[in-house]
């Protein structure tokens, strides 16, 4: 992928100098290649910084993903106006610890944000996160609530239920994108993950996309393609996802996973934590029929980071 010619075209757009729609080009000799066996981790304890940190080693640590100069977008889940213990969002000091973790790596800015179905000042304060955020006291730290006017058309070329989508330019132009959902039961997709938790930096209505969901969900990680993924399964929500409320529908679980593999992280949370195949998740089963990352956990290089 020509990520530094994209960007350059989403700046042209977005400046008023290109009537076209940006678009993502994927070399097809690229998608041809043999892909590498995905390396996962995944942690368990219960100092949630502590874990943030230790998930990543097997993975060479955050600095394998953010390079000094970087400008990262960290993409939560802070869709709901919910508490943390209630596991409708992403715990808050697993965001503050990989926010850490980025600016210790030499980042120039991260930028954390959302495009909420709640309320969005309540989801912010009220999932602990604009606290866990300011507690950092960094003028690197940008938590903001999505601007309407920074949202791009973008041409989905390898789309096969969607051709074009309005997404957060912010969530484009970073030079390292890190996706950090929480796992959770959803109505709709049986299951929220790291696929679904990209649905946050679409713009415009966003109810048409959920005919056919678990496609358009694959089509939308064509251009939206995070460097790394860490799902939050510190707690999880088993029932009446993805909003949540009953502490009964909740479980402990006391873990993260994390991979540069986003379909990978998705299967292992599956198989792992709701005890379902990856090909009974159609984002999943979806993604891997479009060479977008594996499903199968045998195929996998699975560490216990401790």
């Amino acid at each position: 992928m020509d990520r530094r010619s994209f960007i350059k075209q989403v700046f042209l757009w977005s400046a008023g100098y290109s009537l076209a729609i940006p678009h993502f080009r994927i070399v097809p000799e690229a998608l041809a290649a043999s892909a590498p066996t995905p390396l996962l981790a995944f942690s368990e304890g219960s100092d949630y910084g502590a874990l943030a940190r230790q998930v990543l080693k097997p993975l060479g640590g955050i600095e394998t993903f953010v390079k000094p100069g970087n400008k990262v977008v960290i993409k939560p889940n802070i869709g709901w106006d919910r508490n943390p213990d209630q596991a409708a969002n992403t715990h808050p000091l697993v965001v503050k610890a990989l926010v850490e973790e980025a600016l210790a790596a030499g980042a120039k800015e991260v930028k954390i944000f959302d495009r909420t179905c709640n309320e969005e000042r309540r989801c912010y304060v009220n999932s602990g996160i604009k606290k866990a955020l300011e507690e950092i006291d960094d003028r690197r730290v940008k938590q903001f609530h999505p601007d309407d006017r920074k949202y791009v058309p973008v041409k989905i070329e390898r789309g096969k239920s969607v051709n074009q989508l309005s997404l957060y330019r912010d969530a484009l132009e970073a030079d390292c994108y890190i996706n950090v959902p929480i796992a959770k039961h959803h109505s709709l997709s049986t299951l929220s993950l790291g696929l679904k938790n990209s649905m946050g930096v679409l713009g415009g209505n966003r109810g048409w996309l959920h005919f056919n969901l678990g496609q358009k969900l694959a089509d939308l990680a064509t251009v939206i393609k995070p460097e790394l993924t860490i799902i939050d399964a510190t707690r999880i929500l088993l029932r009446n996802g993805p909003q949540g409320g009953n502490l009964k529908d909740v479980k402990i679980t006391n873990m993260l996973i994390a991979s540069a593999d986003a379909v990978a992280a998705d299967a292992f949370a599956t198989a792992t934590l709701f005890k379902m195949k990856p090909e009974e998740i159609a984002s999943t089963a979806a993604a891997y029929s479009m060479g977008l990352g594996e499903m199968r956990l045998d195929a996998m290089q699975i560490i216990k980071g401790v």
